[in-house]
């Protein structure tokens, strides 16, 4: 059977989008690389079937199903097969805000990813390909929401140093992220009653929401109890200032005003009239 090879390319002009796809591809016998000033662009390369070896940042892994390496543009690097048969499909990409949309997403580091069977992250590769070859109207804005699309699904399914995906900590915690909208107008509500929802110690509740939001569980019920504040106000413009603090679990109406203001960056009675 001879090597199959599916390939796409971007044009010039699309190169000064925030994010652009460079190229994708599939190979069915990916071959021997060595690479030592690394790619230009972000590389992506995941294994469809088979299993190969990949070198980077000295450390070497091996590439098995469900697993992909993201390197940053200009990493050194190296891969080969280690199976007979070792089948790849590839993403490169950059763009004008490539780099803060990836330091954004916790994306900007070469980083061996993994993922569940079951996730999208395995075949959308192959199905931005499938479509981009078959579609003749195919436009630079869509392969560029593609590109984001990925680095999204990356984000949520894929697994780094055996750390549980965003969308598995999720899961764990959606115990208390439902007490949270039961219970958000409950100034009572606190860490030791949040961890204690899934049977976890206050440090550990903390560790899992910082690895999945990027905050702690307090600072997220805060952030929860203000969204709540902002539908309530705008809702109903007859609500007063005081009884939306106390609906939303701020016990002092003080606390409320600077926490609103603190983070929408204006009043509450400013954010109504605003809205």
């Amino acid at each position: 059977m001879h090597a199959q090879h599916r390939r796409f390319f971007t044009n010039m002009g699309e190169r000064q989008l925030p994010l652009y796809m460079e190229s994708i591809g599939f190979n069915q016998a990916q071959e021997n690389f060595n690479r030592p000033s690394g790619y230009p662009c972000y590389h992506w390369l995941q294994t469809i079937r088979g299993e190969g070896e990949f070198t980077f940042g000295g450390n070497t892994v091996l590439l098995k199903e469900n697993s992909g390496v993201l390197l940053l543009p200009n990493e050194p690097h190296e891969y080969k097969p280690t199976s007979d048969i070792w089948e790849t499909m590839y993403i490169t990409f950059m763009g004008t805000q490539a780099n803060a949309i990836l330091s954004s997403l916790g994306l900007n580091q070469s980083s061996l990813y993994q993922w569940d069977l079951e996730s999208q992250l395995q075949n959308y590769a192959a199905r931005v390909l499938d479509s981009i070859s078959s579609d003749r109207d195919v436009s630079e804005l869509d392969v560029s929401g593609d590109t984001y699309r990925f680095l999204i699904l990356l984000k949520k399914h894929g697994r780094v140093n055996n750390l549980p995906s965003i969308s598995h900590a999720i899961e764990r915690l959606e115990p208390v992220l439902i007490l949270m909208e039961k219970s958000y107008g409950d100034p009572n509500l606190g860490l030791e009653l949040m961890a204690s929802e899934i049977g976890i110690s206050p440090r550990h509740l903390n560790t899992m929401f910082k690895q999945t939001f990027r905050m702690t569980a307090y600072a997220y019920l805060i952030m929860f109890r203000i969204r709540k504040a902002k539908e309530r106000m705008t809702g109903d413009s007859s609500i007063t200032v005081k009884d939306t603090a106390h609906h939303v679990g701020f016990r002092d109406v003080s606390h409320f005003v600077a926490t609103f203001r603190r983070i929408e960056g204006v009043t509450p009675e400013q954010y109504r009239i605003l809205y």
